[in-house]
């Protein structure tokens, strides 16, 4: 709705204080987008895209160069940049999108899924530049699938279920109303050079201390726990005081990730419905037609 793609059914908003209702013209022009599906000409070089978006974007003649390098070099364009965008992968393809979302400095940048395709090193590279221009004052609102791109990232998380806006709030909020409790990764020694840690005692520990815990792993000498929502001070003076006798060698306590956050929460916010089945799919018998 934003962007004009969507038309309003109610209600209003404004960007830079200019109505998406009435002024839609003048909020484009305070806005940088990158749609989820690259719109690039395939004919036009990197480069060229970013001279062309730069002149409709206003930039001054004398400051195209500079800015056009700029994006180039800030997303890791430098190799392709004179090349034909249609023979770009679908990384470079998001990253060209988004460095034209970048053009003229607009106060509100809209990604939608720019990291699509890219490798961790032209992820890590695209961060820095959206925390760059954070830094600057500028807000960026962006979609993702990747808890760790949000984790990263982002100062407020929204959850979508099914299409419907959820819950807003900052990640540390989100992973204590949603979260489902600590994660304790345990390193247990052997009570002797020539025999095997025993895990057996560290189990029955944590079954009758932590009602509730789940064992997630369990390897030759290590153990890790998911406990239910629970005091953290209980959490580590238990362990303090067992530490020795349960020969725990090093141990960690963690939050629930923001991936297990989003899990727990589409599991209480989404209702499992039966699907009928056509007959034919259910195993009922064809009739035949004389």
């Amino acid at each position: 709705m934003l962007t004009g793609d969507t038309t309003v059914t109610s209600g209003d908003a404004t960007v830079a204080g200019k109505s998406i209702l009435t002024n839609i013209s003048e909020v484009h022009q305070n806005m940088g987008y990158c749609p989820q599906f690259d719109a690039i000409d395939e004919l036009l070089t990197g480069r060229e895209h970013l001279y062309l978006y730069a002149r409709l974007r206003g930039v001054p003649a004398e400051e195209i160069e500079r800015v056009a390098n700029w994006s180039i070099q800030s997303l890791g364009l430098s190799l392709y940049a004179d090349r034909l965008a249609g023979t770009y992968s679908g990384g470079n393809k998001r990253k060209l999108s988004t460095a034209i979302a970048l053009i003229g400095c607009p106060p509100l940048v809209l990604l939608d899924e720019p990291t699509t395709g890219m490798d961790p090193q032209a992820r890590r590279m695209l961060w820095n530049t959206i925390m760059s221009i954070i830094r600057e004052g500028r807000a960026v609102v962006l979609t993702s699938h990747s808890m760790e791109e949000c984790e990263a990232l982002c100062t407020r998380l929204a959850i979508m279920v099914k299409g419907a806006f959820q819950c807003l709030g900052t990640i540390q909020h989100l992973k204590y109303k949603f979260g489902d409790g600590y994660i304790v990764t345990m390193k247990i020694k052997s009570p002797k050079d020539d025999l095997l840690p025993d895990l057996n005692p560290v189990e029955q520990f944590f079954q009758g201390n932590f009602p509730g815990s789940v064992q997630r792993e369990r390897h030759y000498n290590m153990l890790q726990f998911q406990v239910p929502s629970s005091s953290l001070a209980r959490i580590f003076r238990l362990l303090i005081s067992h530490k020795d006798s349960l020969l725990i060698e090093e141990y960690s306590v963690t939050q629930t990730t923001l991936d297990q956050v989003f899990v727990n929460f589409a599991k209480q916010q989404t209702e499992t419905h039966d699907i009928p089945l056509h007959p034919r799919a259910a195993g009922a018998s064809r009739q035949a037609k004389v």
